[in-house]
């Protein structure tokens, strides 16, 4: 009789996208840095053939939150580092690439936690949408999984060196140009706009090294098809971020 030789289940591992995600995020700058801290964020995920078949979703529509596993896949590096800056900490110490959530991993995988919006089909495509996340666009999904929340909920759990999340928000303020682009756009086009983008510049998006500055730079968050400009101010009454045009 042949012998059959068995495979490595690492050399056979094959991941291909179940769907691609088209999000309100079109790159990284203004993301979140880890889902449910924007609110407002929406996205579809494309389900790619062979999966977009509603048997493979039955029974999804009564889960209010689930899990993505996904790749980062505009972080994949030919190597990896064993220690990374997380923002969190300042961007000054080092933590293992294993104690952090950052996109810099060997396997370059990402895991969230999602509000479910439904499925839907629209223009011959399969859709799952979702909102509370922290995808940018052309994300692959690699699996969908419920959030069960009797196993997935750890009430006591803790982490040392960021417990909770982070509140500490800047105040926003609109200036009259943006109002008057924010005012001119469709709501069903750009829904809750105003409060997507208040909660993604509140949270300063800068990079580590340059939160908390006055700076006169002008910065751009692209949400959507728009450009969001906006700058820091940090005078002795207020510190704020001020946004200065949308569209």
């Amino acid at each position: 009789m042949p012998r059959h030789h068995s495979i490595p289940a690492s050399d056979a591992l094959a991941l291909s996208p179940i769907a691609i995600t088209r999000s309100c995020f079109k790159d990284k700058f203004g993301v979140p840095r880890q889902p449910g801290l924007t609110r407002y964020a929406r996205a579809d995920l494309i389900i790619q053939p062979p999966y977009n078949r509603e048997d493979a979703f039955r029974g999804l529509e009564t889960a209010s939150h689930l899990w993505l596993i996904f790749q980062f896949h505009e972080a994949v590096r030919a190597e990896w580092r064993p220690v990374v800056r997380p923002p969190r900490l300042g961007g000054n110490l080092k933590m293992g690439v294993f104690a952090s959530r950052s996109p810099f991993r060997p396997n370059s995988l990402g895991l969230s936690v999602v509000r479910n919006e439904g499925l839907v089909r629209a223009d011959s495509q399969f859709l799952l949408r979702i909102s509370d996340h922290d995808l940018i666009d052309g994300t692959p999904i690699l699996d969908i999984k419920p959030y069960l929340p009797f196993a997935d909920s750890v009430p006591d759990a803790g982490l040392g060196w960021a417990e909770s999340a982070p509140t500490e928000r800047l105040d926003v303020i609109f200036l009259p140009e943006a109002e008057a682009q924010l005012a001119n756009l469709p709501a069903e086009q750009y829904p809750d706009l105003k409060l997507l983008i208040t909660d993604v510049v509140s949270y300063d998006p800068r990079p580590s090294f340059r939160r908390g500055r006055d700076e006169e730079r002008i910065y751009g968050a692209h949400l959507y098809n728009l450009n969001v400009r906006f700058r820091f101010m940090n005078d002795r009454s207020q510190k704020r971020v001020e946004v200065l045009t949308v569209c």
